[in-house]
């Protein structure tokens, strides 16, 4: 087997000193570096306007990953990450100092790579401050983090900005959730197995559901959150992104200009939702005071720092039809909120009942198999269907069972990793196949600033919901008018 050799990188982390950096991209580097994943020569160089020296950010690097590794560090691992790191003193928002990048960067025997880890008003600078700084080549890459602005048009600025330095191949935009094995594992479960390959359209499911719930409320982040929403902070991005792996038509190849092109006609095909059926199709809602895990919690306008005026949704719920011949009269029910009863992060695929049922002694009516992707707490698969009870009674019994798909258990000898280790390997050895083009991006604003625009033109003051539960009571309704219930959480 050809063993695939990877060019070493100068990984440039602008704003080294954030919580993304110290919280994330240093975790996910620390474990990279532990599973040998790292090119030998691959250098790390930490950006931001502090005054400091390279030892006092390797020490600041350690003690972040005391705070929020959760494992104890292995002092071989590190003596080898740290040897790699160091720092750069640069104030972003002037163009000439990134002149200094010259003393530490290779572009001859390692390819540039800039993680923007800082607020998008900062981009326009750091991009041309590269730029007229002379350092970047057809090879080097930037990569950037959402929010990619607030609506359509704040999100064509910033791309804009990024194009002027960067061409589309150069770029990788960032979506943690397209780094999970759940997620990459929908491309294998739907397209190298015959009996979903083939089972999935209109013929055989009856709808699908995505929920992303977080217990975490905003504790901090308010003025950011209040301006934004749960639409536009998870919907747009995470839900969306979600729904395309599993709504898509096979790629030709797993090349990335193909899953982005099969990505993107099913973001064209989302019918509108518009101030025409709003009411009917969406749900906004706000929590309130409750109890999460036994304690208790204030609501969001009791948050520090408050407007208790806010009319800000931190939950929503929307039923979404796709309009093409693979998903015709399949409604996706997505949900997403903060708050909730627990932190689940799952896809349930419902396939249609039996027309005839000969089991009426278990069964009036005979439930449906569901296929259950668990994305957090724990990856896995459940594929729920009906068996026989043993015995030796007259009648045959039935009983609901589960076929049980646990990552953990069942690829105890690979190492599972989260989100960002694969995405931020992915960008240094430069595949683009994980990452979001610039039309996905543009798409999806487009569909989402349609809702945003009709909540303004109707009564969408979000529902109340207890913190501790699964959202208010109107987004049961969403899915009851259709004769359907939401999926019962299911912990693994």
């Amino acid at each position: 087997m050809q063993t695939i050799t990877y060019k070493p990188c100068d990984l440039v982390i602008y704003g080294a000193m954030g919580d993304l950096s110290r919280r994330k991209l240093l975790i996910s580097l620390y474990r990279l570096e532990k599973a040998n994943l790292i090119e030998p020569d691959t250098k790390i160089i930490g950006v931001d306007r502090v005054a400091q020296d390279s030892a006092a950010y390797i020490d600041i690097a350690y003690k972040s990953l005391q705070e929020f590794l959760n494992e104890e560090i292995d002092s071989s691992v590190w003596k080898t990450l740290s040897a790699r790191l160091s720092y750069l003193q640069i104030d972003l928002a002037q163009l000439d100092q990134y002149k200094k990048l010259h003393d530490i960067l290779d572009p001859a025997s390692r390819v540039l790579v800039n993680y923007f880890a800082v607020a998008p008003f900062l981009f326009k600078s750091i991009c041309h401050g590269l730029d007229q700084s002379g350092v970047l080549n057809k090879e080097s890459r930037m990569v950037m983090e959402k929010p990619i602005g607030h609506d359509l048009q704040s999100s064509k600025e910033i791309n804009d900005v990024v194009a002027e330095v960067f061409s589309e191949d150069q770029v990788f935009r960032i979506d943690h959730y397209l780094g999970k094995e759940t997620v990459l594992n929908l491309l294998a479960l739907r397209f190298a197995n015959s009996i979903f390959t083939s089972n999935w359209d209109h013929n055989t499911i009856d709808h699908v559901q995505i929920t992303v719930g977080e217990e975490v409320g905003i504790e901090g982040r308010w003025e950011y959150f209040d301006k934004t929403g749960q639409l536009r902070d998870m919907l747009q991005n995470h839900l969306l992104q979600i729904l395309t792996f599993v709504a898509m038509d096979p790629p030709v190849d797993l090349e990335a200009q193909n899953i982005h092109r099969e990505k993107i006609k099913v973001l064209e095909a989302l019918r509108p939702i518009t101030i025409d059926n709003v009411e009917e199709k969406t749900v906004r809602g706000q929590y309130s005071t409750g109890v999460i895990k036994g304690s208790a919690v204030p609501g969001y306008l009791d948050e520090e720092g408050a407007n208790k005026d806010s009319t800000t949704e931190s939950f929503v719920a929307l039923r979404v039809d796709i309009d093409n011949w693979r998903w015709a009269d399949v409604p996706f029910y997505l949900r997403t909120g903060k708050r909730m009863a627990g932190k689940r992060t799952e896809i349930v695929i419902y396939f249609k009942q039996l027309p005839h049922n000969i089991f009426k002694d278990s069964f009036n009516v005979l439930p449906p198999n569901k296929l259950i992707i668990h994305l957090q707490p724990n990856e896995g698969i459940d594929f729920v269907m009906l068996n026989k009870i043993p015995g030796i009674d007259e009648h045959i019994k039935l009983h609901k069972t589960k076929l049980d798909l646990s990552f953990d258990e069942t690829f105890r000898k690979s190492s599972l990793f989260g989100g960002y280790e694969k995405l931020v390997l992915e960008a240094m050895r430069g595949n683009p196949t994980l990452f979001i083009s610039r039309e996905e991006i543009e798409q999806a604003w487009t569909w989402i600033d349609s809702i945003q625009d009709a909540w303004k033109h109707v009564d969408a003051t979000p529902k109340p919901y207890p913190a501790g539960t699964w959202g208010p009571t109107e987004a049961d309704e969403l899915l009851a008018r259709d004769g359907r219930a939401w999926e019962e959480p299911c912990y693994k």
